[in-house]
């Protein structure tokens, strides 16, 4: 996976902060509920660590204004001065983000271990990361599909505009195929101004269109992270019995026998992972991956860590 060095630090203190697993998060029917819990908890946790407020990037002063936040007043510069001046970051700027969500019938599945699919933990993660930036009166916008586009908003921060995204991302799954590439294009076509692109999706797709759209969408300025969400399943192939495998998508069977199957397997999955990551930090596009049975609130780490390094970035180019 593409992601900043300390990636693992972080994840080790989010998995400390983390008060609630994911099974027991996921008998909550309310979506918006779920997220609120996995984002106090996440602040909880931030507070309490060495990370607190690690997502930003100090560039600049600016004077005083009444009801700033007094947290960021300069004391040593107003001792120099006898005026009271603020420290400036990075992500001050509201940030514009949009949250692509596969909904595709191949995300609907779920090892006998769990009693929820991938759609329902990429539901949740992205309610999770609406209802965070929306607290930071950030600007979130939606798309979820499976071999079509099926609803589409905006990036907006209005009164009311949380709940419908909420009550979006509570339909139900569809489709027979899954066309990554016709949420990039919408993005890159219909966004005018530059944002945070976040994909949530097994990523079980072709490594070459995959290239081309995220390729596309990067041309246009954008900033992408894409969590690729798995059951553990998926990732080990933990089956020990011959069985009958159904495809979600196209309805086909076929009788598999682990034992044999495993080895080839899981050296294609490997194969695909390994050209997704080079694809991915070719573009400049950080990937995580993210099993149904992790916390909630590493996918906030992963994308606040992701903001941080593009942060940096950015401000190492300027001084340049």
């Amino acid at each position: 996976m593409t992601a900043p060095n300390n990636t693992a630090a972080v994840r080790s203190k989010s998995r400390a902060s983390s008060y609630i697993d994911p099974a027991t998060l996921m008998r909550i029917k309310n979506l918006e509920l779920r997220a609120k819990l996995v984002v106090d908890g996440f602040l909880s946790g931030l507070h309490r660590s060495p990370y607190h407020g690690f997502s930003v990037e100090f560039t600049e002063y600016r004077q005083y204004s009444p009801g700033d936040d007094l947290r960021f007043l300069d004391w040593r510069l107003f001792a120099r001065s006898d005026r009271f001046y603020l420290k400036r970051f990075e992500d001050e700027t509201n940030l514009r983000c949009y949250l692509l969500v596969d909904l595709s019938r191949s995300m609907g599945f779920h090892s006998a271990a769990l009693k929820y699919d991938k759609a329902e933990y990429a539901k949740t993660v992205a309610a999770t990361i609406a209802y965070f930036l929306t607290l930071q009166r950030d600007a979130v916008g939606l798309i979820t599909f499976d071999q079509a586009i099926r609803e589409y908003v905006p990036a907006r921060f209005r009164s009311g505009h949380l709940h419908r995204l909420m009550m979006l991302l509570e339909h139900q799954l569809a489709g027979t195929a899954t066309n990554i590439g016709l949420p990039l294009e919408q993005v890159a076509r219909t966004a005018r101004k530059r944002g945070v692109v976040v994909l949530l999706s097994d990523l079980l797709a072709p490594i070459e269109m995959l290239e081309t759209k995220l390729g596309y969408l990067r041309s246009q300025g954008h900033e992408v992270v894409v969590i690729r969400t798995l059951d553990p399943v998926e990732v080990g192939f933990h089956f020990s019995e011959e069985s009958m495998f159904f495809d979600l998508e196209s309805g086909r069977e076929l009788y598999v026998d682990p034992q044999a199957a495993r080895t080839d397997y899981l050296d294609r999955f490997d194969a695909h992972a390994k050209s997704l990551t080079r694809v991915c930090s070719g573009l400049g596009i950080d990937v995580y991956q993210l099993t149904t049975d992790q916390p909630l609130d590493l996918a906030l780490f992963d994308l606040l860590n992701s903001r941080m390094r593009r942060g940096r970035q950015v401000a190492r180019r300027r001084r340049v």
